[in-house]
């Protein structure tokens, strides 16, 4: 530090000290500053402005199910995912006790049709239908069902053959 006070005059203290030490500090920091630019270095790595290292970033791997999620929204697929989750997974949405005794055959306009095992059941089906459409509402979401049609089995065909006779058949049996 004595090499920046002329040689003449008494040593610096206090503020003066203080000064002369930040003028070299300031003059070492431009000639660093000059000599950078003059010559970059080709050891340092490009890395991109605004991305830390150990926080999260948009270039880090996403989970498959955020991946499916954000193109189910850009594509406007969430209606039809929905639908296919009342076919699907079925047992999950009403329950195993009513999923064990029904299957449902179509959805078109928001109108489901499920078919019942027995007659016994269908009735039992359409007393619990606002329940079954609270269940559905909170699985697959509002609107996607807003109506139940429910219907027992199919009656059997008696109409086999290459010969049939015309009438009522066994209609008396099954009525």
């Amino acid at each position: 530090m004595s090499e920046s006070v002329p040689p003449n005059k008494p040593e610096a203290a206090g503020p003066q000290l203080a000064r002369a030490a930040l003028d070299a500090a300031l003059k070492k920091r431009a000639a660093r500053a000059e000599a950078a630019t003059a010559q970059p270095d080709t050891n340092r790595r490009y890395r991109p402005r605004g991305y830390s290292g150990p926080g999260p970033d948009p270039r880090d791997p996403a989970k498959l199910g955020d991946v499916l999620a954000r193109l189910m929204k850009q594509r406007g697929w969430q209606r039809p995912t929905a639908e296919a989750t009342v076919f699907g997974e079925w047992e999950k949405v009403v329950g195993p006790d009513i999923a064990a005794h029904s299957r449902p055959v179509k959805l078109e306009n928001g109108e489901l049709t499920v078919e019942a095992e027995s007659t016994a059941w269908a009735t039992q089906l359409r007393l619990l239908a606002r329940t079954i459409l609270g269940r559905v509402a909170g699985v697959v979401g509002h609107n996607v069902v807003t109506k139940l049609h429910i219907h027992g089995p199919a009656a059997p065909s008696w109409s086999h053959g290459r010969k049939r006779v015309r009438g009522s058949g066994p209609g008396d049996t099954y009525g």
